[in-house]
């Protein structure tokens, strides 16, 4: 439940005054940098943030091409096929070949994976649910205003790989 009570931390910003862009650009860097970590520490299991991140997408967006995984990924593609094959061996993902050109391989997620990715998802945002409960109704207000504003500041560019 949100504290009624007033917060006695001063905002670090001043709606009055002009914030600099580049200013603003590393305070967000550390801020989702630590909230990511924190979060991370939520997890069951040891996967490598690389491995996590292959899985989460070939849930979200799979079945998938190692080409394109690799692409959305940012990493190399030998790079992507090591992370695959990993994820091959301890059964949370399937590779099979594509049926009209050999040398494509395909990833694509199975049961046990795709159980993993949620109970990982679940404790994250029932963690960070819980943090959100200590915060005031003004501040759950003006996090839901500036998650607005971060869901634009990541949306793809027109010029930008998907």
């Amino acid at each position: 439940m949100a504290r009624s009570t007033t917060t006695t931390s001063t905002p670090r910003s001043d709606p009055t005054q002009d914030v600099d862009p580049a200013e603003m650009a590393g305070r967000l860097r550390l801020l989702v940098t630590r909230l990511t970590r924190m979060l991370r520490h939520q997890d069951e299991g040891d996967l490598a943030p690389t491995l996590r991140a292959a899985l989460a997408t070939i849930e979200r967006e799979g079945p998938l091409t190692l080409g394109d995984l690799a692409q959305r990924e940012h990493v190399a593609p030998p790079s992507i096929t090591k992370a695959v094959d990993r994820l091959q061996v301890m059964g949370f993902v399937t590779r099979r070949q594509d049926d009209a050109d050999r040398r494509v391989a395909w990833a694509q997620i199975t049961p046990a994976g795709r159980r993993h990715v949620a109970k990982n998802r679940s404790r994250r945002t029932a963690w960070l649910a819980t943090r959100l409960e200590d915060l005031t109704k003004d501040e759950l207000h003006r996090l839901a205003a500036a998650a607005d504003v971060l869901e634009r500041l990541v949306a793809p560019q027109d010029d930008e790989p998907r």
